[in-house]
């Protein structure tokens, strides 16, 4: 497993996909500065994500059912501090 993320926002989204899917792999990237100027950007950055992560928990699950359960498992973090994460989830073997 490893991650890119490094501030607190990131910490946390890694420590409740972590808890609640409890993936092979994770990789989360904080994108924010490539987004400088558009709308959603926070300076203090961790505003824009992207998310690679893969999961047993995903198998036989459809993309839309994957993307519910990864924004479910962030709660609150997609309503107040998250604008924008880009999504790729995978079962084993995949």
């Amino acid at each position: 497993m490893n991650s890119s993320g490094t501030g607190p926002v990131a910490a946390e989204m890694l420590e409740r996909l972590n808890s609640a899917l409890s993936p092979s792999r994770i990789e989360l990237v904080d994108d924010s500065e490539q987004h400088r100027g558009h709308g959603g950007y926070n300076p203090a950055g961790e505003s824009h994500f992207s998310l690679s992560i893969e999961s047993a928990a995903f198998g036989g699950k459809s993309r839309i059912e994957r993307q519910r359960m990864i924004y479910a498992a962030l709660g609150d973090l997609m309503h107040e501090r998250v604008h924008a994460l880009s999504i790729r989830a995978s079962a084993p073997g995949e």
